[in-house]
């Protein structure tokens, strides 16, 4: 399988998890020590608060199109559609279910955090900014490439540098939502947490689920493990 066995995932889960608790409860609870260290990594990647349009806010504003929420779901698209085409469907199914229900967590905690957005955000972004839905789907995006995609390339050097330029992607996601003033800081570490807490426990349905998918439907009954 390409995604193995794994007596680590479920202790991973629960550090991403807890740390993440911890920061989704200092955000409702508009905890002064968060809001400090939001106004800290703010002051240092967003200097542009009047979003003038110099080079690397226009760099920025591409980054941020290219990870948005709509973006990933193209992503995952045509990496399911090559995924099934080259006879890994069971991943394909998981991949875009991974994404899919990481968007639904990210609504969902949006909803129960009701953290409104910097001040200075553009005018075309909506809803609450807790936990940043762009970085909660590049996350994911990312994660599914390294999971499954980069371990099928046989050169080692070139799949360390997609993993370098992945880890990176999300990153950079993260820092043009900051540049902007559309999240604060927390905001991308939280849909950080909250992305790899789900990776670990969707990985898990796959092992568990992946061998019946493949043998109970017809469709699957050919596929790549």
């Amino acid at each position: 399988m390409l995604i193995g066995q794994d007596p680590n995932r479920w202790k991973r889960f629960m550090v991403s998890f807890v740390l993440f608790l911890i920061v989704a409860g200092m955000v409702m609870s508009n905890s002064m020590i968060l809001q400090a260290l939001d106004s800290v990594f703010q002051a240092l990647l967003a200097p542009n608060p009047n979003h003038t349009p110099n080079a690397t806010y226009h760099i920025m504003v591409v980054v941020s199109f290219l990870g948005s929420p709509k973006m990933a779901l193209v992503w995952m698209l045509i990496i399911t559609f090559f995924l099934w085409g080259f006879k890994y469907k069971v991943p394909a199914l998981w991949a875009w279910l991974t994404l899919i229900v990481g968007d639904l967590l990210d609504e969902i905690v949006k909803y129960l955090a009701k953290r409104d957005r910097p001040l200075q955000h553009p005018t075309g972004d909506h809803g609450y900014s807790f936990p940043s839905g762009h970085v909660m789907g590049t996350f994911l995006v990312a994660a599914v490439l390294f999971l499954i995609v980069v371990p099928l390339i046989k050169n080692a050097a070139v799949r360390v540098v997609c993993q370098l330029l992945l880890i990176m992607a999300v990153f950079l996601v993260a820092v043009s939502r900051i540049y902007l003033y559309a999240h604060y800081p927390f905001d991308t570490v939280g849909a950080m947490l909250l992305a790899y807490a789900w990776l670990q426990i969707s990985e898990t349905l796959y092992l568990t689920f992946a061998n019946d998918i493949k043998r109970r439907w017809r469709k699957t009954a050919n596929s790549k493990l």
